[in-house]
């Protein structure tokens, strides 16, 4: 387990079984696969464990809890959750998992404390697939603010100092979940769109047309790539609603707008609701924000399709290519490599070299001095590379074994020999069977 969140933080591409394993110095992925796949323990248990440490380590009277979602990249339709949907992280359409997360933040860090998985309808509705991939019975559908209330709940319960709650517009425009914070007597900071009605009022964006320049507050919001983000910002504080707050309210609630100082005014608004205690500091651009920049990734993420390398310099470093690394030999046979199991040769049949593991192997060749006691040797870079491909190699015969069984019993052995040259390729390196 310790070396799983090792993993999961460190510096690894992508979070599979064979790299985190690579990364932890072990030798195959066995023990971290047994982990994930038959170990038992509660996820929910070591949610409550991490709340408490994190609580202890970083918990100030003031904390802030983050609300949002990201989507994961996937193949395939096994996966629980999975569905083509806009993602944000690749900005447009793909097949991917939406999970929805709770962050707790504090000027001494900040840290994820919760997390749900969203399951669409398309999975909700059809009880054989959830059960296909263990989803519990009693798991129906919710939508994502359902998901954020459930978490903040959880969050009250546990052991975290909490006195502000923000979200993007997806969860801000979600009125059950406003009144649910005002309810339990949190703070909170969430932006709408720019339709959001106000009662008594109307749209949002036409209360702050009206607004005149000198409201308007030249502001920066932090620090960007391209130095100070600097906005025009407006707030204004909105009545009270006797049929939700009764005749003493016990909150006030302003909306906070902030507008780009290159385009003309009323050209776009990107409101904010905020709520305060009356016994709180009264909210206004003024007041500073514990997140500061929130810790954003630079640049963009890319997915890069892998391709065969076919320079001759970049072949010396297939360990089964090099001289020194020709196989184990047996005590006087003329250069035969040991047999493995099912009749298989030990490193004779590899992928090509790809983009993505050259990148890895020249990685692992100048480690950096702050992580020596979990870098790689070269010997040891050289032997994953070895077992990655083989592994590949056989994902990729039986991938096509099986295309080529499928083919045969569609439409009989004329399709057959018209199979892909890749099937033959890869069956000719096996002996054949008895």
């Amino acid at each position: 387990m310790r070396d799983y969140i090792r993993g999961l933080l460190g510096p690894v591409g992508r979070k599979n079984g064979w790299q985190l394993a690579e990364y932890a110095g072990r030798r195959t992925p066995d023990r971290l696969q047994r982990l994930l796949n038959g170990a038992r323990w509660d996820a929910d248990e070591i949610r409550d464990d991490l709340q408490h440490y994190v609580a202890e380590r970083l918990g100030e009277p003031d904390g802030i809890l983050i609300l949002d979602d990201t989507g994961f990249l996937k193949k395939g339709t096994i996966s629980a959750g999975v569905q083509r949907r806009y993602s944000g992280t690749a900005g447009r359409t793909e097949n991917c998992r939406i999970g929805v997360f709770a962050a707790y933040a504090t000027t001494r860090g900040r840290a994820l404390v919760d997390h749900e998985l969203y399951l669409p309808k398309s999975w909700t509705d059809d009880r054989d697939r959830c059960r296909a991939a263990h989803i519990p019975d009693e798991r129906t559908f919710a939508t994502k603010p359902d998901l954020a209330k459930t978490m903040v709940l959880r969050a009250i319960a546990s052991p975290l100092p909490i006195a502000w709650v923000t979200a993007d517009s997806a969860y801000g425009q979600e009125r059950r979940l406003r009144r649910m914070l005002e309810e339990t007597g949190l703070g909170y900071v969430l932006a709408v769109p720019q339709s959001q009605q106000v009662p008594h009022f109307g749209r949002i964006d036409h209360l702050f047309s009206q607004a005149p320049d000198e409201a308007w507050e030249r502001r920066s919001c932090g620090d960007g790539a391209k130095g100070p983000r600097v906005y025009r910002w407006a707030a204004l504080q909105i009545a009270s609603i006797e049929d939700f707050d009764g005749e003493l309210p016990t909150h006030q609630r302003w909306a906070l707008a902030r507008r780009s100082i290159s385009k003309p005014p009323g050209d776009r608004l990107l409101p904010r609701l905020r709520t305060a205690r009356h016994h709180g500091r009264a909210p206004g651009p003024r007041r500073r924000n514990a997140l500061g920049h929130r810790g954003s990734f630079p640049g963009r993420q890319e997915r890069v399709r892998p391709r065969p390398v076919r320079s001759p310099p970049l072949h010396r470093l297939d360990a089964a290519r090099h001289s020194g690394h020709a196989g184990a030999r047996l005590p006087g046979g003329h250069g035969r490599r040991r047999r493995g199991k099912r009749g298989s040769r030990n490193g004779s049949c590899l992928v090509p070299l790809t983009v993505a593991e050259v990148r890895r192997l020249l990685a692992t060749g100048h480690p950096p001095a702050t992580h020596a006691h979990q870098s790689l040797t070269r010997a040891r870079a050289l032997r994953w590379s070895q077992w990655r491909r083989r592994r590949q190699a056989v994902a990729c015969r039986c991938h096509y074994r099986r295309r080529l069984h499928t083919i045969e019993g569609r439409s009989g052995p004329r399709h057959a020999r018209s199979s892909p040259r890749r099937i033959a390729t890869c069956e000719s390196e096996q002996p054949s069977p008895a």
